[in-house]
């Protein structure tokens, strides 16, 4: 199993930097971040340094979206890199919340994240895409190759990961929700002539290492909270006790609104609604034992990669128990 970190592109960048260079010391293999360009600074500058300072990790979104730039503008920029750098890039994708939500627009269509994955690795890669009627290619992209891996909970998007993506990413890491969205994913994979294998798996949650459990729940309610932003759409589409499972909503009864002001932050107000089960059971807590217990399992079931939400009050002592006694107990295949 890989391990990839998430970072935030809080100023200054250059803390970005030292930590993707100390990630990639540590034996993890990528390092992602978020893409919302209000909240936090602009990530594919920065990824140009990240990838500079640093010699095999891969970078990349986790999540983009189709609408904050062109899909061939997208594309152009994972190109540039990768000519650049040595195909050390990957994109996330998905249909946008807070880089969406924060400008007062609706996150996209799944069509139009079909569209985007369509045209961002075939031009990144090099190859021609038809734009509404003309034919169009990069022709210095030739040698390029970047992987897009989607995110999405509910059953028409992960249908589309299935059918269309070269990863699914879930963002919780409770193995009840896990086997049930692989499940979707896989049957779509097969229903459209591919090997589920070759759709990679990828939990993206926050991780935190210590033994007061108490607190680093605290520091990671937040995630409860942004998770409850797309759980709260499927409702909407599919409603209460429908084709998602209960373990997955229920817990956004008591959910009454949200700021985006504080996204992504510990401490975030607008997710005290968030139950200590719910923290339990979407992250992973505690010490590097029960941390190794649970990724084990997550492992057995499938999983590719477990990505680090790095956002709390310990991410150098976290990374450093992940890269000295959690990466090598469980195994990492390095690129």
């Amino acid at each position: 199993m890989d391990f990839g970190v998430t970072f935030q592109t809080d100023p200054p960048a250059s803390r970005v930097v030292e930590l993707t260079k100390r990630a990639e010391a540590l034996g993890f293999t990528h390092a992602w971040t978020f893409d919302s360009h209000i909240l936090w600074q602009e990530p594919y500058v920065i990824y140009s340094q990240m990838l500079s300072a640093t010699e095999k990790i891969t970078v990349g979104p986790c999540v983009t979206n189709p609408a904050s730039r062109d899909p061939s503008v997208t594309a152009s920029l994972f190109a540039t890199l990768n000519d650049m750098f040595g195909n050390r890039t990957i994109c996330g994708i998905g249909r946008g919340d807070s880089a969406r939500r924060v400008l007062g627009r609706r996150p996209t269509t799944l069509a139009e994240v079909e569209d985007a994955m369509h045209v961002i690795k075939e031009l990144a890669e090099g190859r021609e895409i038809d734009a509404a009627g003309t034919k169009v290619r990069i022709p210095w992209a030739e040698a390029g190759r970047v992987d897009v891996w989607m995110a999405g909970y509910g059953p028409k998007a992960l249908s589309l990961v299935g059918r269309k993506a070269d990863g699914f990413i879930l963002q919780l890491a409770d193995p009840v929700i896990l086997e049930w969205t692989m499940k979707h994913v896989h049957d779509a994979a097969v229903g459209a002539g591919r090997d589920p294998k070759d759709v990679k798996i990828c939990v993206a949650a926050p991780a935190y290492v210590g033994d007061d459990l108490a607190h680093q729940r605290e520091q990671c309610r937040w995630f409860g909270g942004m998770v409850g932003n797309h759980v709260a759409d499927l409702v909407a589409r599919y409603g209460e006790g429908g084709k998602v499972p209960v373990t997955l909503t229920d817990y956004i009864k008591a959910r009454q609104g949200y700021d985006y002001g504080h996204h992504g932050k510990a401490g975030n107000p607008s997710t005290d609604f968030v139950p200590d089960e719910i923290v339990d059971r979407f992250c992973v807590l505690g010490t590097a034992e029960e941390h190794i217990a649970k990724l084990t399992q997550l492992k057995n079931m499938g999983v590719d990669q477990f990505n680090n939400y790095l956002m709390h009050d310990a991410q150098e002592e976290t990374l450093n128990v992940y890269g000295e006694e959690i990466i090598p107990t469980i195994g990492v295949e390095i690129h």
